[in-house]
C-alpha cells in the first residue's frame, strides 16, 4: 500500500481505507489470506507522517475482518515521545493485537519487547517452541524498569508535549523566513521539516537537505534526512530536551539555511 502523504496528496482516512481494501483484494485474487498488517504508527521513515484520524482503526477493522492481525510498531513513536500519548496507536483509540518496541526502552542498553494478546501467545506456544538465550535476562529487565521509572518520575512525556509545542512554534516562525521549508509536521519530540525548491509545486530538494544535514553537523547539531526523496529532516531529540536546546537548534538551523542560500 502507498504510505500516507498528507502534505502532497491531501487524502483522508476514507481514501486510505480504500488502499487497505484494495491490497487485501489483490491478495485474495492470488489465493493468499493476509497474515498481518504492520505499521510504524507515526510512519517515521516515510517522512514522520501522523496517519489521518481513523486510519489506524480503519486498517485494523479491515485486516481483522480478512483474518489478519494488526501489529503496531512502536519502536520510534512509543514510550511517550509524541507527548500526547504514551503509544502512537492511542491517537486512534486502538488496541493492537501485537505491539513491538525496543531501543528507547533501554536508553542505550540493547533491549526490545513484543507485547501480544494472551490468546495469541497461548496459540503460539501450542504450536511452536521458542528459545532465546538472552530473553528476559535480569540485567536488561532492570534497565528497562529504570527507564520507565525515570520517564514517570521526571515527567518526560509531559516535557515532550510542552517543549515539543514550543519547538513547533519556533520552527513555524523560522519557516516564515525561509521559503525552502515546505512543511512542518509531527508531534512532541518527533518532528519533520520538509525541504523543497518550490513551495507551490512542493518539489523535494534532496541536495539542500544533504547540505543542511552536513551544515548542522559542522555547527555541532546532529540530525538526518529521511523520506522517499531524502529531503526531510528528521528531528527526534532526547526526552530530556528543553527549551534552551530548542532555541539552540533553531538558531543553528537558521544560520545554516542562510549559509546555503548564499552559496
Amino acid at each position: 500500500m502507498p504510505s500516507p502523504d498528507t502534505y502532497r496528496d491531501g487524502l483522508g482516512a476514507d481514501d486510505y481505507r480504500a488502499h487497505v481494501v484494495a491490497a487485501i483484494d489483490t491478495l485474495r485474487e492470488r489465493g493468499i489470506r493476509p497474515a498481518a498488517f504492520v505499521i510504524d504508527t507515526i510512519i517515521s521513515s516515510g517522512g514522520v507522517i501522523a496517519p489521518p484520524a481513523g486510519y489506524l482503526a480503519n486498517a485494523a477493522e479491515i485486516v481483522r475482518a480478512a483474518g489478519g492481525l494488526f501489529i503496531a510498531d512502536e519502536v520510534q513513536p512509543g514510550l511517550g515521545r509524541t507527548g500526547a500519548h504514551f503509544w502512537g496507536f492511542e491517537a486512534d483509540g486502538l488496541v493492537p493485537d501485537i505491539v513491538t518496541t525496543g531501543k528507547p526502552m533501554g536508553n542505550g542498553h540493547p533491549l526490545a519487547a513484543t507485547i501480544a494478546r494472551s490468546d495469541l501467545i497461548d496459540e503460539f506456544a501450542n504450536h511452536a517452541h521458542y528459545f532465546n538465550t538472552f530473553g528476559g535476562n535480569p540485567v536488561s529487565c532492570a534497565a528497562g524498569l529504570a527507564v520507565l521509572d525515570v520517564l514517570e518520575e521526571e515527567g518526560l512525556q509531559d516535557n515532550a508535549l510542552s517543549t515539543g509545542r514550543y519547538l513547533s512554534q519556533c520552527l513555524t516562525e523560522l519557516a516564515a523566513r525561509h521559503a525552502c521549508i515546505g512543511d512542518l509536521r509531527g508531534e512532541g519530540f518527533f518532528k519533520a521539516i520538509e525541504l523543497v525548491s518550490d513551495r507551490e509545486s512542493k518539489t523535494p530538494d534532496r541536495e539542500l537537505a544533504a547540505r543542511v544535514v552536513n551544515g548542522l553537523r559542522a555547527h555541532g547539531v546532529l540530525t538526518g534526512s529521511i523520506g522517499p526523496h531524502d529531503n526531510i529532516l528528521k528531528l527526534r531529540p532526547a526526552m530530556v530536551f528543553r527549551r534552551e536546546h530548542a532555541d539552540l537548534f533553531v538558531e543553528r538551523l537558521d544560520e545554516v539555511l542562510r549559509e546555503t542560500a548564499r552559496s
